[in-house]
């Protein structure tokens, strides 16, 4: 990938992270899994504990800031994208596991993970 749009990419995962735990956490979205209207919902709709949602969103953004300090310091940005990529399989596979759910509202998750992906293989 060309180096101008590889930074590209890694802002604006790192963007959307943020976006979506900092601001939109609270709001209700088409793709939150089961019947979800919140983040911490959808974790709950997975049979997942509340403690899980506080630590994924703290890794979640922390992880977020450290891609955007790649944009500068490019050693930072692979271990990133592959922790981030765990990340987002878990979040595939927790949209995959509830039979409920059409595969639309996993669309987002399995973009930023091959985005992540990009960016390890990049």
């Amino acid at each position: 990938m060309l180096d101008w749009s590889a930074k590209i990419l890694q802002a604006l995962v790192a963007f959307i992270l943020l976006w979506v735990w900092l601001y939109r956490s609270g709001r209700p979205s088409s793709f939150r899994g089961g019947r979800a209207e919140n983040l911490k919902e959808e974790f709950s709709s997975y049979g997942l504990p509340e403690w899980s949602f506080w630590a994924v969103g703290s890794c979640k953004v922390a992880l977020a800031l450290f891609l955007l300090v790649g944009l500068v310091f490019e050693p930072m940005v692979k271990p990133t994208a592959m922790a981030l990529s765990v990340f987002m399989f878990g979040a595939v596979w927790m949209h995959l596991k509830m039979k409920s759910d059409s595969l639309l509202k996993a669309l987002p998750a399995y973009l930023m993970l091959t985005a992540c992906v990009f960016m390890v293989f990049d």
